[in-house]
């Protein structure tokens, strides 16, 4: 364990040590985090690169009101949903970016050799599936979803992240899973017939 507080305050006087120290320390987890916005693991180390860089120049105005780890998810979680609507704007102008890098044939997004460093192999088809699903879902019900789902952040935590009361977080995720449930029915629509037989 570090402490976050003394950490921070010696990145805002340009600790380059603390820096590392607070990276060290969160660098695994914002990494998910980002990856299950992304998809793209080399999306997500550039992102993360700039979540500790946005830290660093910004360390000297955190007020401490609320947990630094909290302070850091949020900067990933705006950092993630910055780089989706820009995403979003490049297909909207037809520039096809979530396909193909323009100066090389590489595949970047929708890559079939994604993995979230989280799912175990037997789980990686479903995995796929479940991220193109959760891609359908707006950016708050997509946020709730991540946080406390796939990160596995308290309700109270995630709604700290989100700047919401929990209750609001609670119904984003019940919201989320419902879309979720009718997205993956389309992939499994036999699954979803049995669930429904079953719930009876």
């Amino acid at each position: 364990m570090i402490d976050e507080k003394s950490c921070l305050q010696a990145i805002a006087q340009g600790s380059e040590a603390a820096l590392e120290q607070l990276y060290n320390h969160y660098a695994d987890r914002v990494y998910n985090t980002l990856i299950s916005y992304t998809r793209n693991a080399e999306d997500a180390e550039e992102l993360l690169q700039d979540v500790f860089v946005t830290i660093f120049n910004t360390a000297s105005g955190f007020q401490f009101n609320s947990s630094v780890g909290t302070w850091v998810y949020r900067i990933a979680v705006n950092k993630s949903l910055d780089f989706l609507r820009k995403q979003n704007s490049q297909k909207r102008k037809g520039v096809f970016a979530s396909l193909y890098v323009k100066d090389s044939a590489e595949i970047k997004y929708e890559s079939a050799d994604f993995v979230h460093p989280g799912i175990q192999l037997e789980n990686r088809e479903n995995a796929k599936l479940l991220f193109q699903a959760i891609d359908t879902l707006p950016e708050s019900q997509k946020t709730a979803y991540i946080l406390t789902q796939i990160e596995g952040l308290p309700q109270k935590e995630a709604a700290e992240i989100m700047n919401q009361s929990a209750k609001s977080v609670e119904s984003l995720v019940q919201r989320a899973k419902s879309n979720l449930k009718n997205e993956l029915e389309k992939y499994f629509p036999e699954r979803g017939k049995t669930k429904n037989s079953t719930s009876k």
